[in-house]
């Protein structure tokens, strides 16, 4: 007879009080420590990692790790200096690192990529349980070849592993961002199973800020951008989305991603019927729309008239009496603004406790370039860290 086993939502930890021995590279701004501390976990940081001097400075506001535990350069790391002192580690290595792999010989082949270190650190260390992160994309590349070498190289190194297209809206967070997680285990014996997906009970809405600061709204040329149907049809750009797109590192800055608009007046809005299909096309010139607003025309008393509640006869030549600025209007009054930091990080399952010490730019992209918090709680309840 098969065991009931709970829901991983519904799970308690067997061992709450035990301290997690944790270690990752390519750490960004800790996806993992912050999933061990909404989980409420302790942990003991046994290194981390990361190139960029921007993310340190990051992971060093928010988390206690001792300076000669972190790595600039996961190079640098000596993985046989922690060998059966780490319970898990933590890596996602950038897609770039998989251009060079390519002959299907296991660990030698990725020899000259930054997955060769991540490989190479479960091999020397022996952490109990490791979990690998990165694109959907890469379960494809190279026509699977790349795929199929990541997959001889675990094999090469003992681990039992399991692999899952995993997406951020199945685990509580509205944004739809489809990510390959590998998770291993040193002991071979170890039966697992992915996380089941959640109703998703939380809009993009929900994780909006109250206030948001002026710097963030689009000007004229970005508002045309955004609201193009070119960028629209194909998924560059969403405005006021129920689900967010996916995060990217560089999506504010080249006006790529999720935008809210927010009308200057509640009542405005009630004759709007939906901002998404509204280009910037539609808008009235400064000229015509002084002229539409004016005390009225020879011919057309009501021209004056905006947000109708009847919309006055729509005839066959409704071209001509467009350009006569004569016809129905409605009024759009409001701005378009991209996302800010602090709501780029609580669509990663970060809370508003996570400190930002780096400038916009940067944390647009350590935001951009992180794990989603929630996919990793689900994992690690399912697995049952504690007991491991």
């Amino acid at each position: 007879m098969l065991k009931f086993r709970k829901p991983w939502i519904e799970r308690t930890f067997n061992n709450p009080s035990k301290v997690i021995n944790l270690a990752t590279c390519f750490s960004g701004i800790g996806a993992i420590e912050y999933a061990f501390k909404r989980l409420n976990l302790k942990t003991d940081i046994v290194f981390a990692s990361d190139i960029d001097k921007f993310v340190k400075q990051s992971y060093f506001a928010n988390y206690e790790v001792d300076e000669q535990n972190w790595y600039d350069d996961v190079k640098d790391i000596e993985g046989k200096k922690y060998k059966n002192k780490i319970d898990i580690l933590v890596g996602g290595t950038p897609c770039q690192s998989f251009s060079m792999v390519g002959k299907r010989r296991g660990l030698e082949d990725t020899r000259g990529t930054l997955f060769y270190d991540f490989a190479r650190l479960i091999k020397e260390c022996r952490p109990k349980v490791f979990i690998f992160e990165n694109v959907k994309g890469l379960i494809n590349h190279d026509g699977g070849k790349t795929f199929n070498i990541i997959k001889s190289t675990f094999d090469q190194i003992g681990y039992r592993y399991y692999y899952q297209l995993l997406n951020a809206k199945d685990y509580g967070i509205p944004q739809h961002r489809e990510r390959i997680f590998i998770v291993g285990f040193r002991d071979k014996d170890y039966n697992f199973h992915f996380p089941e997906p959640i109703d998703l009970e939380y809009s993009m809405q929900d994780f909006l800020e109250d206030y948001t600061d002026s710097k963030y709204y689009l000007k004229k040329k970005g508002v045309k951008f955004v609201t193009s149907t070119k960028n629209k049809n194909k998924r560059y750009t969403q405005i006021n989305g129920e689900i967010a797109l996916c995060q990217k590192a560089n999506q504010q800055f080249n006006w790529h991603g999720d935008f809210i608009f927010e009308p200057k007046e509640a009542d405005v809005c009630e004759f709007v019927f939906d901002v998404n299909a509204v280009e910037e096309k539609y808008y009235l010139s400064e000229k015509v729309e002084k002229y539409v607003l004016k005390s009225g025309t020879k011919n057309f008393k009501t021209s004056t008239k905006t947000d109708l509640t009847v919309a006055r006869p729509l005839l066959q030549s409704m071209h001509k009496m467009h350009r006569a600025g004569v016809d129905n209007y409605v009024t759009h009054t409001g701005r378009i603004r991209k996302l800010t930091p602090r709501e780029c990080l609580r669509l990663m399952g970060f809370g508003d406790d996570f400190k930002q010490v780096v400038s916009d730019t940067q944390m647009y992209r350590q935001a951009g370039n992180s794990i989603v918090v929630n996919v990793l709680i689900a994992i690690l309840k399912e697995i049952d860290i504690t007991n491991i």
